[in-house]
């Protein structure tokens, strides 16, 4: 963020915006310390799928990668000399992966990053939905979960995994600080506290067993997962992380104000040379909000105006034409009090078409652009429960309604999220028993770990409102054994849920 010198009202405002940040995020002099929107981890289960592709020959990287991830290839190097009927378990893994490799190493990591985030924990790595309903990259190297079960077991990868816990602690502890920064900046510039996102997750995800170039960040239905890699120096990838919170923070607004986007469609038309995305030359509100998140980065680069301006050209040359407009109103937005919540519906009625189609005429569009780091990723039949958990977390409660029920109706998709939905729509709209008997027959059904146990956690809060506290401990006691160590979310409010009663929160004055 640039300085802002002198007692100017936007200085004020922004400066009293900081203290609230602060209070909402518990923060103080020490706020670095504190928990942040980010959720910080690593996973057995990543690293698991990561060191079995290492073993099998995915050396992408590996001379600038940080020695910690050497020291774990030879240890299991190691272990499967010594351990009798290894090359049993070995050969059939490493003869999947070779048939499933590509002519591109960043997308063998890349499909491997995706079916992790779909394994429950080690050993069983059951996928947390079915088959059917992986992402296509995920779904392509699928078959290889049974071989990571016996890889797992015979290497007894267990104890090399924790055998290095204190080392991988010790490289979240490096990202801490500098994450909690990131967002605590990004949310002052935006006059936008992340509080109002609860229920949504913004994970980062740290495993040595990865190419430090490579970033991979997916978006899969309300949730956000970005999976890096430390390398053997000090870089850390905060340009990378911001880029998918930023969207993290912005695609709730997108669809919010989805109806206002319709005038703006013509624009794609004269996009359909430019070397972007498909997805971007198609959906303009995916367009609006790329183009308003490399507004928001060029914004906050420290950088000189010289580099910016080039920074604007490329954008306008890959076809992200929005970006110069969003970048210009912005600095129109820096002085004002309004936060981008009540801001962003003037933003975008303030785009001239005709002047941007005129402007995009005279673009000589770049032969190449560099790939969208975010992948909107999600499983073929899954349509209908990920737009109604967007158009809830957008606040369209009507819409996410009909669109959960109509799953329902049809057995499409998964009938445990599709009523835990309905049972977000009734808690919104404060139907407590209605509310409470959808929740109930999401426990029936469900599958997916977390929603079983924010069902119990709502639940729990129910009976806390009804005075009922032995059903509430209750509740939060399963949901406790649910969460385990892979929801720390749910883990943390199941936990507050057993040291005191539930009380709703204080409504909260407008921006």
């Amino acid at each position: 963020m640039r300085e802002m010198r002198g007692n100017s009202p936007g200085k004020i405002v922004r400066l009293a915006f900081a203290l609230s940040l602060a209070v909402a995020l518990n923060t103080g002099p020490g706020w670095a310390q504190n928990r942040t929107p980010v959720s910080l981890e690593t996973s057995e289960t990543l690293f698991t799928v990561l060191t079995a592709i290492n073993t099998c020959g995915y050396d992408q990287e590996l001379n600038v990668s940080d020695p910690l991830r050497a020291q774990i290839r030879a240890e299991v190097g190691k272990a499967v000399e010594n351990t009798a009927g290894a090359q049993d378990v070995i050969g059939p893994m490493c003869l999947f992966y070779r048939q499933h490799q590509t002519a591109d190493p960043a997308r063998d990591l890349s499909q491997y990053v995706s079916l992790a985030l779909y394994l429950e924990e080690p050993p069983e790595f059951t996928l947390k939905v079915k088959a059917a309903d992986l992402p296509p990259d995920a779904e392509v190297v699928a078959d290889i979960v049974p071989l990571l079960q016996a890889f797992h077991q015979k290497i007894g990868l267990r104890a090399i995994w924790e055998r290095h816990r204190a080392r991988y602690t010790e490289l979240t502890e490096i990202y801490h600080t500098p994450l909690a920064k990131m967002t605590f900046d990004t949310e002052i510039y935006l006059k936008m506290p992340s509080a109002g996102y609860l229920g949504r997750e913004f994970t980062v995800y740290l495993d040595a067993m990865g190419a430090p170039g490579q970033t991979n960040a997916r978006n899969y239905a309300s949730d956000y997962y970005i999976v890096i890699s430390p390398s053997s120096g000090t870089a850390i990838k905060m340009q990378q992380i911001r880029h998918t919170y930023l969207h993290y923070l912005l695609d709730p607004l997108a669809l919010k104000n989805s109806d206002s986007f319709k005038r703006l469609e013509p624009l794609l038309v004269r996009l359909q040379d430019a070397p972007m995305d498909e997805a971007f030359k198609s959906n303009i509100s995916l367009l609006v909000t790329e183009c308003m998140v490399r507004a928001i980065e060029e914004r906050l680069s420290n950088i000189p105006d010289a580099e910016r301006a080039q920074g604007l050209s490329q954008a306008d040359r890959e076809g992200y034409v929005l970006t110069h407009y969003f970048y210009d109103a912005l600095g129109r937005f820096e002085k004002d009090p309004e936060g981008l919540r009540n801001a962003y519906p003037g933003l975008i009625a303030g785009i001239d078409v005709g002047k941007e189609i005129k402007r995009v005429s005279q673009i000589e569009f770049a032969s190449e652009a560099s790939p969208e780091l975010l992948h909107l990723t999600g499983g073929r039949k899954q349509r209908l429960l990920l737009d109604a958990e967007r158009r809830l977390a957008a606040g369209d409660k009507e819409t996410a309604q009909k669109l959960a029920q109509k799953a329902l109706d049809e057995q499409v998709e998964d009938p445990g999220r599709a009523l835990f939905i309905l049972a977000e729509v009734a808690t919104a709209n404060r139907d407590m028993e209605g509310a409470r008997k959808y929740f109930e027959r999401a426990l029936q059904t469900a599958h997916e770990p977390k929603v079983i146990a924010w069902s119990h956690i709502y639940l729990g809060r129910i009976f806390d409102l009804k005075e009922d506290r032995v059903a509430a401990v209750d509740q939060y006691r399963a949901a406790l054994d649910v969460a385990g160590g892979a929801l720390p979310e749910a883990k943390l409010a199941a936990q507050r849920g057993l040291d005191q009663p539930y009380e709703p929160p204080v409504a909260k004055q407008p921006e």
